[in-house]
């Protein structure tokens, strides 16, 4: 019987003949490792649409406001991350990130409205 080595630590493998881990957290550890690159990539990608959605929430609490475009910028909104947009009949263009979007008025001012979820 061959004795199998655990490829992220080293150490030996005891138990079921086709395990190749020598515990959970080897595992683990091994994928996240392999995942590194893409998962990152997207994590950051979420997390930057979850900073976008709090700070148009924030202050969008009556469900639609107009706000200038450089407080939006202040607080760190970044206009390159959305999550759909939205072109309606009468040309107008809307961006959301997930329920909350907004309309880029004119060069300064934006309308932020709460998409109704039916």
């Amino acid at each position: 019987m061959e004795t199998q080595t655990c490829p992220e630590c080293g150490d030996k493998i005891i138990g079921r003949s086709d395990k190749k881990f020598c515990s959970d957290a080897c595992r683990n550890a091994f994928n996240n490792k392999q995942n590194k690159n893409s998962t990152n990539y997207m994590r950051n990608v979420n997390n930057r649409l979850r900073k976008n959605y709090r700070i148009l929430a924030e202050y969008n609490s009556e469900g639609k406001t107009k706000i200038t475009k450089l407080k939006l910028q202040s607080a760190d909104f970044d206009f390159d991350y959305v999550t759909q947009i939205v072109t309606y009949k009468n040309g107008s263009q809307y961006f959301f990130v997930y329920d909350q979007g907004y309309k880029i008025l004119d060069n300064e001012w934006i309308l932020i409205v709460k998409k109704t979820i039916d």
